[in-house]
């Protein structure tokens, strides 16, 4: 009996722990506070409220300080005493200005930015509900400090510090998104993701190599998909959102349906988003350079040349995207999470616009030239363990597979044949990672990961009046790449005011290709590459006060060549023809930056970042030889080799200002400001400005928060590039920019002015509206080949259930 009565207790006792809640609101309104962090430092353990503002904090009970932060509001520092004593009800302060946020990409867990010696930007879901993006790309244009470049409206290609496509690195929740194909010129696989699914956006600037790997010099983009939320209560808790949108520039038609059902261990998230695009209509202020009064049409077996009725839409530009989610959670006890995602996303065949603009002896170049269908695929299976062991503190475990397929079509005008290349990527990866307090003042992260890309290329060649189809030449050889990693990284904080973080990780890559030379005699039939490279990190955090952080960070990064360097043929401009070139060697990037961020008065933030980085044995295209010749006839165009190559040393540097205050009245005011240099070595010694390096570039805005309104008033920005500051590469490019007094190409300085509103009719339903470039300015960002859309009104309705 005495042990039945044990066995109860003990039972009840096990019940209490694994029952407690706390609810979380708003001290001003009293509503429940979603999304509010919860965490530990010793040991490491976290907890998030869901849409009632609760969390279970029985795994709270042992440590010794509870953080509770959520953007807005004032930090809170407690134990789990005093939230047992007020009956685990907690009310935050709403605040003025906020000098840190919780972020993960600094270390892989879930810490305050404030302990983080990188710079890290932080997208929240309150900002992309005003902003109403189309894409994941202008989602990342919301922060103001990620410069975005367009070559076709299904695209968006970020520049950060200098850097852009397979010199950045795309994480979606933990998972590394970047494959062997991304290439150096311009990439659009961030419109794969749902900006309606994310649940946090954060871009982590300058090197991210000790912690992501190869690629990871400039940036790194972390996404954060929904996650399905638990019920605490005996009740089933059913949340969910529907959304409509309609914007006018390009009579986009999006809708976006979510639903989550929570039980006490189980629950599920189901998302889908449908969005159509038409052509995009420019603005009517601005360069008639930017006007193609054209668009071609395929009538009785010809190709012919129409005259557009309204030369500001840019046709070829619509298409279409279908974004699919679904997630599974499985929370047995406070020590497991098991989470499962499925992710795709396929767009319809749309134009890239800028090819179109090409002309060959007084006509167009191409009748067709359009990306097929882009198609990506994600299984995502994590296991989250909690346990105060000998080696670790908190465990992570992620298998990944994702499945990639993106192609190209093209066709010269009046020609019968048409191109057409597809690329299909299956990756694989293993993610471990750790986090170990081995005492109050000493964290430890460090983990393995293993990455598998397997590369198939498909050439096609079509003849448009018979449909007959014969093999062509692949745009990549049949290829496998590989990587094998582990790192450290440790973090000390010698007091509250002082912290050091240092890391280093070790990468062994293998890249193994093999060519058909049947359409081009290569002198060689396969590439094997096996590169190891070492990178560390060295950084500090220093807060002489409450109001004022002083932070820098000294740290290395690599890219090791993948397929698309190794093995790419194509034409990089007419009379350019890119052959592969087997014989590379890593690129190391050595950085250093300095941030300082300072509150005066509790209601006025300023922070600068300023950097400097020098990229060594730079793979870059160069002029190269095939079988001892320097031109070869490619596409029925006597064309100059070229390769990549480990061929220059490049420097970017640069800095980053910001200015935020809050004002009487529920009036704001904020402006981001970024200005980067960038040079490259050129073949005769001489130097270049860098292609990604962008002009300076910002944006400002004039804020008012209201109980059921928020309205904000912007202008985004961009300096001018002038013709001799251009890229030797891009100064040939009549089809995307400008032409100057003189005939030279250049891309003038542009700005938009905007207008954004977001108003709560109901509990359940709120509309957004706006009215973006309201002066209607014909603007095209830099080293874009699409315009950027002229005035746009938008109206998007949102239930919340």
């Amino acid at each position: 009996m005495k042990k039945l009565f044990t066995l109860w207790l003990w039972l009840g006792v096990s019940f209490y722990v694994h029952a407690q809640t706390i609810t979380v609101t708003d001290m001003v309104t009293g509503e429940p506070l979603t999304q509010v962090n919860l965490y530990s430092d010793n040991p490491n353990i976290y907890a998030i409220t869901n849409v009632k503002g609760q969390a279970d904090i029985s795994a709270f009970a042992d440590t010794d300080l509870i953080y509770i932060r959520h953007l807005g509001y004032k930090t809170v520092t407690t134990n789990y005493s005093e939230l047992e004593q007020d009956q685990f009800e907690l009310a935050l302060d709403p605040s003025a200005i906020d000098m840190d946020e919780l972020v993960v990409s600094g270390t892989r867990w879930l810490q305050s930015s404030a302990d983080v010696p990188s710079k890290i930007k932080t997208i929240i879901p309150q900002q992309v509900a005003l902003q109403n993006p189309q894409t994941a790309a202008d989602l990342l244009s919301v922060s103001g400090e990620v410069f975005v470049q367009k070559s076709q409206q299904g695209g968006g290609s970020p520049m950060i510090r200098g850097f852009a496509t397979n010199r950045l690195l795309y994480s979606i929740d933990g998972v590394r998104m970047n494959t062997a194909i991304f290439r150096g010129g311009n990439i659009q696989n961030v419109i794969s993701l749902d900006p309606y699914a994310i649940e946090q956006t954060e871009v982590l600037f300058g090197p991210g190599s000790v912690l992501y790997g190869s690629d990871a010099i400039g940036g790194v983009m972390s996404f954060r998909t929904l996650t399905p939320q638990l019920s605490l209560t005996d009740e089933v808790l059913v949340t969910g959102k529907a959304s409509s949108r309609y914007s006018s520039a390009n009579n986009e038609k999006t809708f976006h349906f979510d639903v989550n059902a929570g039980w006490k261990k189980w629950a599920f998230v189901t998302s889908i988003s449908t969005n159509d695009y038409g052509d995009l209509r420019m603005g009517s202020n601005g360069p008639d350079d930017y006007i193609k009064p054209y668009y071609i049409e395929r009538q009785d077996g010809v190709d012919v040349v129409i005259t557009s009725d309204d030369p500001l839409v840019q046709n070829p530009s619509g298409y279409s995207q279908i974004n699919m989610m679904q997630k599974l959670r499985y929370k047995p006890n406070t020590a497991w999470d098991i989470q499962y995602g499925f992710h795709y996303s396929e767009t319809s065949e749309y134009g890239r616009y800028d090819r179109h603009n090409r002309m060959r002896a007084g006509l167009p170049r191409y009748a067709e030239w359009s990306y097929g269908p882009q198609k990506w695929l994600m299984n995502n299976l994590s296991l989250d363990y909690t346990n105060n062991t000998l080696l670790y503190d908190h465990l992570t475990v992620r298998l990944a597979q994702q499945s990639f397929e993106e192609s190209r079509i093209d066709r010269s005008l009046n020609d019968d044949m048409r191109s057409i290349r597809i690329e299909e990527v299956e990756a694989y990866s293993v993610n471990i990672d750790f986090a170990k307090s081995t005492s109050s003042k000493n964290k430890l992260f460090y983990g393995f990961e293993y990455v598998l890309n397997d590369v198939t290329s498909t050439g096609i060649d079509e003849n448009i009046n018979t449909d007959i189809r014969v093999p062509g030449p692949s745009r990549y050889p049949q290829s496998e790449w590989q990587s094998i990693a582990v790192f450290l990284n440790d973090q000390y904080k010698f007091s509250e005011k002082f912290l050091i973080q240092s890391g280093i990780r070790y990468n062994q890559i293998i890249l193994d290709a093999t060519f058909d030379n049947t359409f081009y005699p290569f002198p060689f039939s396969e590439a094997n590459l096996n590169n190891g490279a070492l990178t560390g990190s060295l950084g500090f955090v220093f807060h002489p006060q409450d109001d004022l952080t002083i932070s820098t960070n000294i740290a290395t990064a690599f890219r090791s060549p993948n397929v698309d360097d190794v093995g790419k043929i194509f034409d990089s401009e007419p009379g350019s023809v890119v052959v592969p070139n087997p014989d590379l060697d890593p690129e190391y990037a050595y950085n250093a930056d300095l941030g300082i961020a300072k509150i005066f008065s509790d209601m006025i933030k300023i922070d600068a970042t300023g950097y400097y980085t020098i990229l060594d044995n730079a793979l870059v295209r160069r002029d190269f030889t095939l079988n001892g010749q320097s031109q070869i006839m490619y596409d029925g165009t006597l064309s100059q080799v070229q390769a990549i190559q480990n061929a220059a040393t490049a420097e970017v540097y640069g800095i980053q200002l910001g200015i935020e205050g809050k004002l009487i009245s529920g009036f704001g005011f904020s402006s981001k400001f970024n200005y980067q240099k960038g040079e490259e070595e050129l073949d005769d010694g001489t130097t270049s400005s860098s292609r990604h390096a962008a002009p300076w570039f910002g944006i400002s805005k004039i804020t008012f928060d209201a109980s059921k309104l928020d309205l904000e008033f912007s202008a985004i920005y961009q300096g001018e590039r002038a013709h001799e500051d251009l890229a030797v590469s891009e100064q040939g490019k009549t089809e995307i920019y400008a032409l100057d007094d003189n005939g030279d190409t250049y891309s003038p300085a542009w700005y938009t002015l905007n207008l954004k509103a977001n108003y709560k009719l109901t509990n359940v339903f709120s509309v957004q509206a706006g009215l973006e470039n309201i002066t209607d300015q014909r603007y095209r960002p830099y080293s874009s080949g699409l315009s950027g859309p002229g005035r746009n009104f938008i109206l998007s309705l949102t239930a919340n259930f």
